[in-house]
């Protein structure tokens, strides 16, 4: 038996998603709708051994959509044909705007979908000085009406309870102006749907997806013929509800004034204050970044430990050869090239989903968004910009609370700019290399230079965003309609869900991505073809007679990468990568840094015979004594050095943003975009620098 279709409807901040949390517990799926980067969630539960399968649909005010999330809600609810097409609608309230949700319920309960009215967050209306006759309201709605609160479970079997007794019965809160009757009764005809508000809905609206282009042409020449304006439709048809429901209120809810100031208004005296307020906000920020970065350190360093045990282990149960390679350094390495970021991915979501549920997260938006506008972004973009100077996978993952599609997509495109944590070990070692060890006004040069390049991420994210506003069209025009919800405890539950579903999706959605490309990676490092690839043992012990057991080790390993199909392509590139400075050793780093920007480091120490060592100052004296055989210059003097800090700075040079990028876009076009202008932004960067330096 197929389980009864239930769409949780509401406007936002009412509550909605902590009800479905209650009701489907950990029985949930996390996707995009199809075509769409608006999430989907849906879950299961059973009660009274009747299976129900719920939706929960995004926070939307009306049936008459101004956001791309709030056109998911019109498309399902206007379509009968629509697979999420609800045999049932459970929308819910919350005290304070009940007005706007009886509206919603309405016009749910006017296109013949049956219905239930939740008031959520009754204790709330303590607090509002709210007081609602419900046996009367029920009266005036012919409907069910039950109260809970979702953040104690208070009401929830209740509402299971009544899904199974809803009223089918068609309502009809609506009547159709008289000066409209006629109109309607043609789109009839032509739609062959008899429900009055659903055949108004073709009238009042644009085009409605499921409509045939057929049907679309006809409606739109009745509508040309009538002189029949869609905006001037919903405007009425509104007014003359909010006329009647002002009428239900009057008789239904009473509301005392409040004696003193509530918390909420004290607290965004503060939090929105127009200086305090961005003090505040950044120095969370800062917060959220030292976290990200420190706290999750050790467990980064227990998680490679652990990877690096498991490899040896592994790597002694199997005999030398290519499948111990291949298990060890391909396959282990590769699901420790993912693992590794669940700290940083489990702690930004943490602190995110605590913001969200406490209700500051609106507050961001307000503070943010006149400064990001102008560049193509949403006031909602400053928590993933200033996360990816941590780390760009959770913070293009954080993007997903950007309802506008547009400044969405341009957000994750523009977040990899910032400094993360991984070009700090490429920063460190090449600015030692080419910056002395100076004061300048006081402070440290280095440091300096440091910082400096952190800004330059932030200087390459907003100059990016402000081309890509001019580039991507959308029919969907951002204007900043926020209502502030009032400050609450975060429900620990929602907090945990979020941050369960966030780390999984990453693990499952990008993984496959990362492990395929480690893999590819090994092969090309660990294979070659010619004499020289095969006989590296015996050439390198001839050429380099009274070497210790470890250095001819290192030899060797130097010798085949030199000579693998990765070491062929770090010299194919070598006449493309000379104009900037670099040999075909700096090649064969660029390309293994695809799997992550500070490979780079270790691919130099492996590339220079030093072995398995990560000790900067060993690699970096190293480096200081190599001599680049094109020019007869050491490889890294000042001009090559900034050359590299300004390609690493704008490439995107990092499989595992590729892959999240991929995952959260649902697109290869914007994923190899990303990829193409940042490393031609690179490109350029760094031929100019070299070239007017050296």
């Amino acid at each position: 038996m197929n389980p009864k279709k239930i769409a949780l409807i509401g406007n936002p901040n009412v509550g909605k998603s902590t009800l479905f949390n209650l009701l489907t517990g950990l029985r949930q799926k996390i996707g995009n709708y199809p075509g769409m980067t608006v999430e989907k969630k849906s879950g299961f539960f059973s009660h009274n051994e009747i299976k129900y399968e719920i939706t929960d649909l995004p926070g939307t005010y009306g049936i008459y959509a101004n956001s791309l999330d709030e056109q998911v809600v019109t498309d399902i609810l206007t379509n009968p044909n629509h697979p999420q097409h609800p045999s049932l609608a459970v929308v819910v309230a919350e005290p304070g705007t009940l007005k706007r949700a009886i509206l919603l319920f309405q016009q749910v309960r006017d296109l013949g979908i049956p219905g239930i009215l939740v008031i959520n967050m009754m204790d709330e209306s303590e607090k509002l000085g709210i007081k609602i006759n419900i046996k009367k309201l029920e009266e005036k709605l012919q409907t069910q009406i039950i109260q809970t609160d979702a953040r104690s479970g208070k009401g929830i079997r209740e509402l299971k309870d009544a899904l199974e007794f809803v009223i089918s019965d068609e309502f009809k809160y609506f009547e159709t102006p008289r000066e409209f009757v006629q109109s309607l009764e043609k789109i009839k005809e032509i739609s062959g749907v008899q429900n009055d508000y659903q055949n108004w809905q073709y009238l009042s609206q644009k085009g409605l997806k499921h409509l045939s282009e057929q049907q679309k042409s006809e409606i739109e020449k009745l509508k040309t013929e009538h002189k029949i304006i869609s905006r001037r439709l919903q405007v009425k048809e509104i007014l003359s509800r909010y006329e009647t429901i002002d009428e239900i209120l009057d008789k239904t809810v009473t509301q005392a004034k409040p004696e003193k100031t509530s918390f909420t208004e004290k607290l965004d005296k503060i939090l929105i204050h127009p200086v305090l307020g961005y003090l505040i906000f950044f120095a969370l920020l800062l917060l959220i970044f030292q976290a990200i970065f420190a706290w999750s350190g050790p467990f980064m360093d227990y998680i490679e430990e652990g990877f690096l045990w498991i490899s040896k282990k592994v790597g002694t149960w199997l005999p030398d050869g290519p499948i111990n390679g291949l298990l060890t350094d391909g396959i282990i390495a590769g699901i420790g090239g993912i693992v590794i970021f669940i700290p940083q991915i489990l702690i930004l979501f943490f602190f995110i989903s605590i913001m969200e549920e406490s209700g500051y997260m609106s507050r961001v938006v307000y503070l943010m968004d006149r400064w990001l506008k102008p560049f193509g972004l949403s006031g909602k973009s400053a928590v993933p910009l200033m996360s990816g100077a941590a780390c760009a996978i959770p913070a293009v993952m954080s993007a997903r609370n950007i309802e506008n599609d547009k400044e969405r997509l341009i957000t994750i495109l523009v977040t990899p700019f910032m400094t993360c944590s991984a070009r700090l070990p490429i920063y460190v070692v090449i600015i030692g290399l080419i910056i002395p060890e100076q004061k300048f006004l006081g402070f440290n040069l280095q440091g300096i230079v440091l910082f400096g390049m952190y800004l330059l991420g932030i200087f390459g994210a907003l100059g990016s965003a402000w081309v890509l506003k001019k580039i991507i069209k959308s029919s969907f025009k951002s204007y900043l309609v926020l209502e502030l919800p009032t400050y609450k405890m975060p429900v620990w539950r929602n907090v945990l869900l979020t941050v369960w579903e966030k780390s999984s999706g990453f693990l499952i959605g990008a993984g496959k991505i990362i492990l395929a490309m480690s893999v590819v990676l090994w092969v090309l490092g660990t294979f070659g073809v010619g004499e020289k690839f095969n006989n590296a043992e015996e050439i390198v012990m001839t050429e380099n007679p009274g070497l210790s057991e470890d250095e001819l080790k290192n030899e060797i390993t130097a010798y085949k990468l030199e000579y693998s199909f990765l070491g062929y392509m770090g010299q194919a590139i070598e006449p493309v990568i000379k104009p900037l400075g670099y040999d075909w050793k700096m090649g064969i780093g660029l390309i293994s840094s695809f799997a992550a920007r500070e490979v780079f480091v270790s691919t130099m120490a492996t590339v220079y015979s030093l072995g398995e060592t990560d000790d900067e100052l060993t690699i970096r004296e190293r480096m200081a004594k190599e001599v680049n055989p094109n020019t007869g210059e050491s490889s890294y003097n000042f001009a090559s050095g900034i050359s590299l800090l300004l390609f690493y700075a704008f490439a995107m040079q990092c499989m595992a943003t590729i892959a999240i990028v991929r995952k959260e876009t649902d697109s290869w076009k914007w994923t190899f975009i990303q990829m193409i202008f940042m490393t031609g932004l690179a490109y350029f960067a760094a031929l100019i620098a070299y070239q007017f330096l050296k």
